[in-house]
């Protein structure tokens, strides 16, 4: 039986225009009723994801950042942040390549490590209180989240960084042009892993939606996987299940189907 439903968002239960389903909140209530939790994971940071699903944030768990936020019942349970160090090194290598651009991200602003004009916010990069700033913020800042943008060749540029910095960060692609920077040991599946463990639910007992590389380990982690149609290659190679597009809605139709088998039970 299914008692944790996981779905990204961008890409995937979003629509091609960034739009929340119509009919998702109360889906997530009906949900509850049944005894099943639901948790957005996203590359997205909390307050964002929290804005998105205002009506509902009491009834759900947040895996934001990429796995460095963690929010389960309305409490904080786990909060990762960069090393300093580290970023400077990203950065360091980062500078080495003209085609490449570094945000990083606190709280409530997104930090351009470039002139604003060099990124493109798209999905989940929306660059919230964009602040252009010439090197990177304190070591007092708390850094939860870092993207490159990258004007050429994102899948080649993904594995020279992976070259240099392979002991640090995990480069996933994202979108047309960026690359989510994440720290080892740190994804939407170790994050999933806390909301698990909050509740009690096996792996077998996780129903998880994902459509780019930063939800690979998350659907090799969950007991039902679902890949978008519109997802990456890799991604529709590992899940369980390819299910159709963004664009038709394809979360809600498993989420309807799973509510239909629960109610039968």
């Amino acid at each position: 039986m299914i008692k944790l439903v996981v779905t990204d968002m961008d890409g995937t239960l979003l629509d091609e225009k960034s739009r929340m389903p119509e009919g998702i909140y109360g889906r997530i209530v009906r949900l509850a009723e049944r005894g099943v939790r639901f948790c957005a994971a996203s590359g997205r940071r909390f307050d964002t994801l929290q804005e998105l699903f205002a009506p509902v944030a009491d009834a759900m768990d947040f895996v934001a950042s990429n796995g460095a936020q963690v929010v389960v019942g309305g409490v904080l349970v786990d909060r990762e942040v960069f090393s300093h160090a580290a970023l400077r090194r990203l950065l360091d290598v980062v500078r080495e390549f003209p085609c490449l651009h570094l945000v990083v991200f606190d709280r409530t602003n997104s930090f351009l490590l470039d002139e604003r004009g060099r990124f493109k916010a798209e999905f989940d990069k929306d660059l919230p209180n964009p602040v252009c700033v010439a090197d990177l913020p304190p070591a007092g800042v708390s850094i939860l989240k870092a993207s490159v943008y990258c004007d050429e060749e994102p899948m080649d540029m993904a594995y020279v960084l992976s070259r240099e910095l392979d002991a640090e960060f995990v480069f996933a692609p994202s979108g047309n042009r960026w690359i989510d920077v994440m720290q080892r040991g740190v994804n939407k599946a170790t994050g999933v892993r806390q909301v698990m463990r909050a509740y009690g639910i096996e792996a077998c007992e996780v129903m998880a939606f994902g459509d780019a590389m930063n939800d690979y380990e998350l659907l090799r982690m969950a007991g039902e996987s679902r890949a978008m149609g519109n997802g990456r290659y890799a991604v529709r190679q590992i899940a369980e299940r390819v299910i159709g597009t963004n664009a038709e809605h394809a979360v809600l139709h498993e989420i309807d189907a799973l509510l239909d088998a629960t109610a039968e039970s």
